[in-house]
């Protein structure tokens, strides 16, 4: 794993836990600076802002500044992977251009276990918190890696 995605997993895994205010809102503190990073100002889906708030506490942050996780997908062509490992971020698409994303904390088998914003405990892609979970590596579109 490189430091860049090294640093943003060790930040990652500081934010586990917080949620939104009031839960189902997409809003409140810490879910604004999420969001922020990436220019929203508004209530909206924060999983893929999360990523790019972890990421960012670096200078020069190689991903797409973006909410969108199909926009950061198909704008990151030469970041995507198929073997996932630590520090990377998991892509999964919903259709529609509905997605959901998160930091590979560790792989197991046919597994990760991520550290996910905008998620529950069902590992719904609307959720309330930042949280850990296991998914299989099937249901993943690919990976983004960046050096």
């Amino acid at each position: 794993m490189n430091t860049r995605a090294e640093n943003a997993l060790a930040i990652a895994k500081t934010q586990v836990g917080q949620t939104e205010k009031p839960l189902g809102s997409n809003w409140g503190k810490p879910v604004q600076d999420y969001l922020k990073s990436v220019g929203i100002g508004f209530p909206a889906s924060w999983c893929m802002a999360f990523v790019y708030w972890c990421f960012d506490k670096e200078p020069g942050n190689p991903l797409v500044k973006t909410g969108g996780v199909m926009k950061a997908w198909n704008e990151s062509k030469l970041a995507r992977v198929i073997k996932p490992q630590p520090g990377d971020i998991f892509i999964m698409d919903f259709g529609k251009g509905l997605g959901h994303t998160g930091i590979v904390e560790k792989v197991a088998g046919e597994f990760v276990h991520t550290i996910e914003g905008n998620t529950n405990d069902t590992g719904s892609r609307e959720g309330i918190e930042v949280a850990r979970r296991k998914r299989p590596i099937a249901k993943m579109k690919g990976f983004l890696r960046y050096a």
